[in-house]
């Protein structure tokens, strides 16, 4: 039966789709559901952008919806008292005052370039994250310790990452024999939350490279793709979110995997003019514009 029919994959909406469903759809709705007219409440882009990365972690907008309803209750009490002149200009700043404490706080980009530290990106239901990657060397005898509640593909990942460096370790300038007296840790930042899937194989390399050659990472780039014990860089998939994620950090360099540049259609292309982005095929490429 299921052969018989068609899977229509719905992805989650991107942060400008949500901007325009909220301004066009939810905000009239909820005005009028809470007695009040455009003349009495208006939000700035900014103010949608907020409630969308600071209150809300979703696929769809039903959260978008009710924290704007929040709002406009609260601006309603106030036409009550004041009387219908009342009028509020909701901008990003204010949100705050009306929705207190915020629940989410995005994953910001690196402050300055260190060693041992690359971004990576992931997919999620709601949309695509930052997935910063750091590693680090202590004495012993070779032992690669993984943390961060990684699953069994991306603990994969990183071994396979590790063969790699030590395969390559003449060619980076790093001595042969570093994992005989040496012990590799990796770790992957919000231990708490579950990670898996195969993307974070060109990023795991990139910090380990980075820790052994004592170089550091840039931090305007990230990345995305999985590695082959030869080097080769695989396509990975979810590319619209995670470039946007990027872009909404300010992340302006980014690393994708030459055989997702048919995906690359699907981007905005008001994000695809304010970004660099870099089609690869080996690792090698990876680490001349990473280092």
């Amino acid at each position: 039966l299921r052969d018989r029919m068609e899977v229509l994959q719905l992805s989650g909406y991107t942060d400008l789709e949500k901007i325009e469903i909220g301004k066009r759809f939810l905000m009239p709705k909820t005005l009028s559901g809470n007695g009040l007219t455009i003349n009495n409440a208006t939000f700035s882009d900014d103010a949608y952008e907020t409630i969308i990365h600071r209150y809300t972690r979703e696929a769809g907008v039903r959260s978008l919806e009710r924290e704007i309803a929040s709002i406009c209750r609260k601006i309603a009490r106030k036409v009550v008292s004041d009387g219908k002149q009342h009028k509020d200009h909701v901008t990003g700043e204010k949100v705050t005052d009306f929705l207190g404490v915020p629940k989410y706080k995005p994953t910001d980009a690196e402050e300055k370039n260190e060693i041992g530290i690359a971004t990576g990106l992931a997919w999620t239901e709601a949309g695509g994250e930052l997935l910063l990657t750091e590693s680090t060397l202590m004495p012993g005898k070779g032992q690669l310790t993984l943390t961060g509640k990684l699953g069994d593909v991306m603990q994969e990942s990183a071994q396979a990452a590790m063969s790699y460096v030590r395969a390559k370790a003449e060619e980076f300038g790093i001595p042969k024999e570093f994992n005989k007296k040496t012990d590799v840790h990796v770790h992957v930042p919000e231990g708490a939350i579950p990670k898996d899937g195969p993307s974070a194989g060109i990023t795991i390399t990139t910090s380990l490279v980075s820790t052994l050659t004592r170089i550091p990472t840039r931090r305007d780039v990230a990345m995305t793709g999985e590695i082959t014990l030869r080097g080769k860089v695989l396509p990975i998939g979810g590319l619209k979110e995670k470039v946007l994620a990027a872009h909404r950090a300010n992340l302006k360099t980014i690393i994708i995997p030459k055989d997702n540049e048919k995906d690359i259609a699907d981007i905005p292309q008001k994000v695809l003019e304010t970004l660099d982005l870099y089609m690869v095929d080996t690792m090698d490429e990876v680490l001349k514009i990473a280092l």
